[in-house]
């Protein structure tokens, strides 16, 4: 007679797939592995850097109806209490948004992990635009928790971010006008030797901070780190325990880091082993 146990938590990415393995839905299931979540990934574009271009994004949008196709797939294959948390990376154009906001609004997905990306590398201006608006009006009214970096909480916030008390102001107005659980990344962005970020929620404001590790951000941390929050979640972490652990998990990641050929280091998501 075969033994059974527990069925571990399950997470879902719905986000797009970046080549090098450093960011995107790699860097989500990565995340998920080693914190010890069932990860799913549902595809919505495949970015490929590209070399010879300033390591600028070659983005490919997956077709709507495939989209659609992967998150009814995966929701018939596991019940809503299974499946109570979902992460979401970038989608990178409005009708992509519409088509994830529609399938969420037929489920009842209690947690809903928002990584707000609102610019593509090489983009054009125009397209990225209306994918922020669209963004903005559709999904973030879904989100229960959104993780966004220095450019997206100001763009978010409609406020200027120069400093941790500018950090949690905007943190605080995009919770207001939200609802949703708001980890604020400062990272290197901002002046001092720590990589400061701001968690709020209706419960408590907390200042999480812990020494800088080089200069420049590193490809993956913004991707790891709501999926990190999004598997802490789905265990069972309160919001606030949640962020913490993924700052931990990302800060061991970065101390980590892997080079490449590209101007910008990876960030491990195995970090932690080694910390």
């Amino acid at each position: 007679m075969n033994e059974t146990t527990a069925s571990p938590a399950m997470t879902l990415t719905i986000a797009g797939s970046e080549a090098t393995g450093g960011a995107g839905a790699q860097a989500d299931l990565k995340t998920f592995q080693e914190l010890g979540t069932f990860g799913i990934v549902a595809l919505t574009c495949i970015v490929s850097f590209d070399p010879k271009d300033d390591w600028n994004h070659r983005f490919v949008p997956v077709e709507q109806q495939v989209i659609a196709d992967q998150i009814e797939a995966i929701f018939a294959d596991y019940s809503a209490q299974q499946l109570d948390t979902i992460k979401l990376g970038m989608m990178g154009s409005p009708e992509t948004i519409e088509t994830v906001a529609s399938a969420l609004r037929l489920r009842q997905t209690r947690q809903v992990v928002l990584d707000p990306v609102l610019i593509c590398k090489g983009q054009e201006p125009g397209h990225a635009l209306n994918t922020d608006n669209a963004l903005k009006a559709q999904l973030l009214p879904l989100a229960t928790f959104v993780t966004p970096n220095h450019f997206e909480t100001e763009q978010l916030s409609g406020m200027s971010v120069r400093s941790v008390e500018d950090l949690q102001a905007a943190a605080e107005e995009i919770h207001r006008h939200s609802g949703a659980a708001v980890l604020a990344k400062g990272g290197v962005r901002l002046e001092g030797d720590d990589a400061v970020d701001v968690f709020v929620d209706s419960e408590s404001t907390e200042i999480l901070s812990a020494p800088k590790i080089g200069d420049h951000a590193v490809s993956g941390a913004g991707c790891s780190l709501a999926a990190a929050v999004a598997a802490e979640l789905s265990k069972g972490a309160a919001p606030l325990e949640a962020a913490r652990r993924a700052k931990e998990f990302v800060t061991a990641g970065i101390r980590q880091r892997v080079e490449g050929g590209t101007p910008f280091d990876a960030l491990w998501q195995g970090g932690l082993r080694r910390s």
